[in-house]
């Protein structure tokens, strides 16, 4: 039986520190038990720092979760359930090893492994946990992230997908390689059953999906962050990226500082300029590839012989949704793409993040979306891109800005004419999982066929990307007139600012400022210690027309953007989680967009 105590379940390591719980310092901090004396502020309180359009309210439907990354609901707006995927281990630390004393790795307490929770309508638990690598029945792979997780028919339920894998991002612990999977969840007997097994994993693993028309689709994102395998790839061990259609390579090759060269698309170490590398190489099963938009059949006794490339070119192409059919969009997938980071063989600075439209072409291959060699509109010699040194690189920073500037190509020529984006975002802002809005969420501010998207933030491998920082929120895309030429509108939806500082726009929008008129928006919850939002990672309506935003919880990064988040040991580095420090939180419309009392 899962017992909440304000900051998630109840484990032998803890109980001895639950005696001081009554003390109002203690109840504010949480820890990672491996590395003591990295605590962080934790205080949801009833989400009174989000900052929010007018006429909308936010409260906490759960807390103290374990790295909540999926969630799904089955029933109806009188009743239905919450199902909500804890992810277990996904970043790299050793601090996040979940063998490491004084966690166990089989304990069904873990927080580093793992599992499926079931929650009412009301935030109850009455499920769970499910799929627990504890050794006693098919369960999910106990170094993860499991991520993605989507009912066959929606609210109406069948069967329950879900992804994982076993190996963390960016070199975490695991045993490695082509262990993506997605898998069967079933829920009565406790077991999570293989579907198809034997994707790409390494930087990105398989991630969030959808199911449509007898297909499932999955974001199965990029094995590194460039293009090419490097010291941030498990200290090169880990796979290189896979083609989804016949490439050739540039001539360059690119310099670890450890006598290895790489070219892209390739095994560290391997440098072969100008090769033609095949479709797939490299993978399990034809038609798997890294960095593309994945799909099998449903109904097929072997689904893995159905699996094919519906969209590539992605560096991290992790959430999608499709649009209604009535949509500007007309009912087509959009995509939300993660931009390269300054770390690695091939780093980079200023990359910005996409909002994407895939769509196979009419002969059946996927469409192509421009990456490696291209970051959003700009192909990656532009100067803005250029690194400028840092704690992720291989190279010390005088020679990445002698080698690596500018950003190489990986390919000697496209594949195919890459197709734009629809919007670039800020560089390092993290756009995850979005979602449309129905129709009961609409107000003076978000507009019919409006999409929400989760941004995660950084992690703090450069410095911030502006003033104010924009990250660790929610972001409003409202869409054109169906008929109209399509045009987005990019809005802050929700952010953190402490609520004294809280205010609305003419336009019924949230601002933040403070009393010189400045704005104020907060950082992540932890650092700027506020009732608030840490790491969003995906948002969902449910059958009640709520918005539901998963919160991945508190994580310490290496602290380039804000140096309050920077460790008490350096060798807990890089990315440190916080157990207990997720949440789901509840966004409802509430009426009243005519109260402009405090603009």
């Amino acid at each position: 039986m899962r017992m909440e105590f304000g900051w998630g379940r109840v484990t032998q390591i803890t109980l001895a520190l639950l005696a001081l719980s009554s003390n109002p310092a203690f109840a504010q901090t949480r820890g990672n038990a491996a590395c003591p004396g990295e605590d962080v502020f934790f205080d949801p309180g009833n989400g009174e720092d989000i900052a929010l359009p007018r006429g909308y309210k936010a409260s906490v439907f759960v807390k103290g979760l374990n790295f909540p990354t999926g969630i799904a609901f089955r029933g109806n707006r009188e009743n239905f359930q919450v199902f909500v995927i804890e992810s277990g281990t996904g970043l790299p630390s050793r601090c996040n090893d979940n063998s490491r004393p004084p966690f166990v790795r089989t304990s069904k307490d873990n927080p580093f492994t793992p599992d499926l929770l079931v929650f009412n309508q009301n935030g109850k638990q009455v499920a769970g946990p499910i799929g627990k690598p504890t050794g006693t029945s098919p369960a999910f792979q106990a170094d993860g992230p499991a991520i993605g997780l989507a009912f066959e028919k929606g609210f109406g339920g069948g069967t329950l997908f879900a992804t994982d894998s076993n190996q963390g991002a960016r070199g975490a612990r695991g045993v490695g390689n082509n262990t993506s999977r997605v898998v069967t969840v079933d829920i009565g007997a406790n077991k999570v059953n293989p579907f198809i097994t034997g994707l790409p994993t390494g930087d990105h693993p398989t991630e969030l999906i959808v199911v449509k028309d007898g297909f499932i689709y999955w974001s199965q994102g990029s094995a590194t962050n460039a293009g090419v395998t490097g010291h941030d790839n498990g200290a090169g061990g880990n796979q290189h990226d896979i083609a989804c259609q016949d490439i050739t390579l540039s001539k360059n090759v690119f310099d670890s500082g450890d006598g290895h060269f790489t070219s892209g698309y390739s095994d560290h170490g391997t440098a072969r300029p100008g090769a033609q590398v095949k479709a797939f190489e490299g993978a399990t099963k034809h038609g798997m590839c890294t960095g593309a938009i994945l799909r099998a059949r449903i109904n097929s006794s072997h689904p893995e012989n159905t699996v094919e490339p519906f969209s590539w070119g992605y560096r991290n192409p992790f959430g999608l949704r499709f649009a209604p059919e009535d949509h500007p969009l007309k009912g087509g997938l959009f995509v939300t793409e993660n931009g390269e980071d300054e770390r690695g063989a091939r780093p980079t600075n200023n990359s910005p993040d996409r909002l994407q439209f895939a769509q196979q072409n009419r002969d059946g291959t996927p469409d192509f979306h421009g990456w490696p060699d291209r970051f959003g509109f700009l192909d990656s010699t532009q100067a803005i891109f250029n690194p400028k040194g840092g704690p992720g690189d291989d190279l010390p920073t005088a020679r990445v800005i002698a080698e690596d500037t500018p950003v190489r190509h990986v390919l000697a020529f496209n594949p195919q004419l890459p197709v734009a984006p629809l919007a670039i975002e800020p560089t390092d802002v993290a756009v995850v999982g979005p979602d449309f809005a129905p129709d009961s969420f609409t107000s003076e501010v978000v507009h019919r066929g409006a999409a929400l998207v989760a941004r995660e933030g950084d992690f703090g491998f450069s410095p911030g990307n502006g003033e104010p920082e924009e990250g660790h929120d929610i972001q409003l895309v409202n869409f054109s007139k169906q008929g109209d030429p399509l045009v987005l509108e990019l809005i802050r939806f929700a952010f953190n600012c402490s609520k004294a500082n809280q205010g609305h726009n003419p336009d019924g929008t949230a601002k933040c400022t403070d009393a010189k008129g400045e704005d104020a928006s907060g950082d992540q919850a932890f650092v700027s210690k506020i009732h608030g939002i840490n790491r969003p990672l995906q948002v969902q309506f449910g059958p009640d027309g709520a918005l539901y935003l998963v919160d991945y919880g508190a994580v310490r990064d290496f602290g380039a953007s804000d140096p309050a988040s920077k460790f008490t040991n350096p060798a807990d580095a890089p990315l440190l989680q916080i157990p207990g420090t997720g949440v789901i939180w509840k966004i409802t419309h509430t009426g009243g967009d005519d109260d402009r009392g405090d603009d």
